[in-house]
């Protein structure tokens, strides 16, 4: 269970990923029914820690209350710094023991020095891919995602792509009610999926912003409706082939793998809230039967719909 937080500090980090990992694990929601975890803040050297801006934040706690911590987390720091030893080793003994570990942007440069991204898939700000490849070659670069999890190391694109990583984790350990209390909070997506593209296009003239948001909102209230590309492109007044192409530079992915996160999203918040049967929730969800949707949870969430329920359903089912 996702309890004791614990946010690494560096001189030259980045204040705007350090505030990411503040505003989701640091803050206190249980008044809206949201987590509460217990969150440190510490430095190898308390005191003063120079931010990448300039500034100083004053960090009074040192390193050892990362000992037990369920999840460490490394926020972005000014790259070609130096990285405190006793980092290296918080990071490697929490990968060691099956905790979390998560990085946000350059910070995954101290995974890297770490040695834990080894044999692993990992991610970092699109600027910063090719230097991670280079500086780390046993690590898979992934340089188009928003963030990669292996085996409970989490690495985060750049700035908000640090707060769907973190999402994640708490999605993963908590279910999707608690991500989706503390998104909600932050007036964020709880829904974007880590192989979301780094790289959204800039729409085209004739194609405004939110050309897509009336069918994605659609979409969303029809999820138990068979939903084909040649039938949406049709409601968008568009070719197939043109709203597919729209479709993946606005928002990052295809329609199916878009309209296939919603369903699973949403599978989970029936498996969690309702005593609906799988067979039920499959239906509602558009997954037509509970092996495609079983599929689907195996695929992505690494578990099954049962077990889901089991783990996160507990005193919400009613």
């Amino acid at each position: 269970m996702l309890s004791k937080v614990v946010c690494v500090t560096m001189p030259g980090m980045a204040p705007f990923e350090f505030g990411v990992i503040c505003e989701v694990f640091g803050i206190d929601r249980s008044e809206h029914g949201g987590p509460v975890f217990d969150f440190h803040v510490t430095a190898a050297e308390p005191g003063p820690v120079r931010t990448k801006l300039g500034f100083d934040i004053v960090v009074t706690e040192g390193l050892g209350a990362a000992d037990d911590a369920d999840l460490v987390a490394i926020p972005a720091y000014q790259e070609g710094a130096g990285i405190h030893p006793d980092i290296l080793r918080v990071v490697r003994e929490a990968e060691a023991r099956g905790a979390w570990v998560l990085s946000v942007c350059s910070g995954a440069f101290v995974l890297g020095a770490a040695g834990i991204l080894d044999g692993r898939r990992s991610t970092t700000h699109w600027m910063y891919t090719d230097a991670l490849a280079r500086a780390y070659p046993q690590t898979e670069v992934d340089p188009d995602v928003l963030f990669v999890e292996d085996r409970k190391v989490v690495t985060g694109a750049g700035t908000a792509a640090g707060i769907d990583a973190a999402l994640h984790i708490v999605r993963k350990e908590l279910g999707a009610a608690a991500a989706n209390i503390i998104a909600r909070r932050m007036v964020v997506p709880p829904q974007r999926d880590g192989g979301q593209s780094q790289f959204i296009q800039a729409p085209v003239t004739e194609c405004p912003s939110d050309s897509f948001a009336a069918v994605t909102e659609w979409m969303l209230h029809n999820l138990d409706r068979e939903l084909t590309v040649d039938s949406l492109a049709r409601r968008s007044l568009m070719s197939p082939r043109t709203f597919a192409r729209r479709f993946r530079a606005e928002l990052g992915t295809t329609p199916t793998a878009w309209l296939n996160r919603q369903r699973l999203l949403r599978a989970q918040q029936l498996l969690e809230e309702t005593s609906r049967s799988l067979e039920e929730v499959a239906a509602d969800t558009g997954f037509g039967a509970a092996a495609v949707m079983r599929h689907h949870f195996v695929k992505v969430l690494q578990t099954t719909p049962t077990a889901y329920r089991r783990t996160f359903g507990g005193s919400r089912v009613g």
